[in-house]
């Protein structure tokens, strides 16, 4: 009998339940979508010193790199159908070619997919026979001995200007302006120094002018005094040393500290503000060439994001290594791929306007009509004072203007309703769209 109730309350309190639960309606959940899938990774390269005296250089080439590389990825980025991320793998060769060629194949190991360097010219040739053997493109935008695109490898670009037109040009400067009889030339041994050098008094003494027998330093000569006493003794009108700011510098304060009252002249590598610090007030006047446009003639849009990000105003070549990554990131759009393989066909051919201008390859690699520009320093800052450009030097005021775009014409005033007439419909809106049509005129 007590298991007869004891089934019936089991059976009573199963009914009550089922009740219950009919009369409420059941909550699906809606299942949640799929997470999206995770972006590709695509890493470029930079390469440049990072430590050393001339750190300062390879920093400010990585800035440039890294800012492109950051504006890509706010932007977005997709390439065959999948969403991009892009990494940029920075590396430090410490201007030396054995850890440049070191380097070079870490990156190689790591799979980029790019490279933007090196800096100096005397890494960048040893490491690029590395990155050719793999496939993987190269873009210097600080690089300017030569024989960098004279070996032939299709993996190999440059969007600065090469030592045998930056040689000549500011050489011809000297020769045109300054008119000294008898110049000094000394350079660092390296690669670069020598190379450039080299080009300085093959155009010198092909106007007419007397070369002293050559004098050498190396990237890491602390003092000249040894070889200033003896150009010195010599009495030149110019001095012209090949080689970087880290040892111009100290040439430079040396050479005036002796009484050398020569007009000294170098080339990029030691034509940036640091000059001032290292030579102090007898930097002031001294003339310098760059392989490319001055950093000042860069477009006002890189500039002003270099400094919003940096909080400091890029220093040489930056504009240069910015437009090298960007020139990656637009070939691999125009691939659709970030395989090298196919991505550099569209390299070769590409037609890009950057920071610092229209930028083409020829067919060794090297960035076609490159300009040149002269500098001197002013109140201790490099300033320009002339552009050359297919072989013709331009006042570098001149320059800008030329540069400038057109001003937009003016709208043309919608004619005025006579009193008591309404205005016709569409008058105000072709009057406002006319700013708007120069406005993308200008763009253009």
């Amino acid at each position: 009998m007590q298991r007869t109730q004891f089934s019936l309350a089991v059976l009573a309190a199963i009914a009550a339940l089922t009740f219950a639960g009919c009369g409420e309606e059941k909550k699906l959940e809606p299942a949640a979508p799929p997470p999206p899938p995770p972006p590709m990774v695509v890493k470029l390269g930079h390469v440049g010193p990072l430590t050393g005296g001339i750190a300062h250089l390879g920093k400010d080439n990585e800035n440039g790199a890294r800012l492109a590389v950051e504006e890509a990825n706010s932007k977005g980025i997709k390439l065959d159908g999948k969403n991009v991320r892009l990494e940029l793998v920075a590396e430090d060769d410490q201007a030396d070619p054995k850890v440049g060629t070191t380097v070079a194949q870490k990156l190689v190991d790591a799979k980029v997919a790019g490279v933007v360097g090196h800096l100096n010219s005397g890494v960048s040739i040893p490491a690029s026979t590395i990155y050719n053997q793999d496939g993987v493109p190269m873009i210097s935008g600080s690089s300017t001995n030569p024989q960098l695109t004279e070996q032939g490898f299709k993996t190999v670009f440059r969007v600065v200007g090469r030592d045998d037109q930056q040689g000549p040009a500011i050489a011809s400067y000297l020769a045109g302006e300054i008119k000294p009889k008898t110049v000094a030339v000394i350079d660092d041994a390296t690669a670069y120094g020598e190379g450039l050098a080299n080009e300085v008094e093959k155009t010198l003494k092909a106007a007419g002018v007397k070369v002293l027998p050559r004098e050498k330093g190396t990237d890491k000569t602390a003092d000249f005094k040894a070889i200033l006493t003896k150009v010195k003794g010599k009495k030149p009108d110019a001095v012209f040393y090949g080689g970087m700011d880290a040892t111009g510098g100290p040439l430079l304060k040396q050479g005036r500290e002796l009484g050398i009252k020569a007009v000294f002249a170098f080339g990029d590598g030691a034509c940036t503000d640091k000059m001032k610090e290292l030579a102090g007030d007898a930097a002031e006047g001294l003339l310098c060439s760059q392989a490319g446009l001055p950093v000042q003639a860069a477009n006002k849009k890189f500039l002003d994001a270099y400094k919003a990000k940096f909080k400091i105003d890029p220093i040489l070549y930056a504009p240069f290594t910015y437009d090298a990554a960007n020139l990656m990131i637009e070939a691999m759009k125009k691939a659709n791929s970030p395989d090298p393989a196919k991505y550099l066909p569209e390299l070769a051919k590409i037609s890009y306007a950057g920071a610092s201008g229209k930028i083409e390859f020829d067919e060794k690699g090297d960035r076609k009509d490159a300009e040149m520009t002269i500098f001197t320093m002013k109140s201790g800052k490099i300033e320009p004072i002339a552009i050359i450009k297919s072989g013709k030097t331009i006042k570098f005021e001149d320059f800008l203007k030329a540069a400038e775009p057109p001003a937009a014409p003016a709208p043309a005033a919608a004619p005025a309703a006579k009193a008591g007439e309404p205005a016709k419909a569409g008058d105000a809106p072709k009057a406002a769209a006319e700013p708007a049509k120069a406005a993308d005129a200008a763009k253009k």
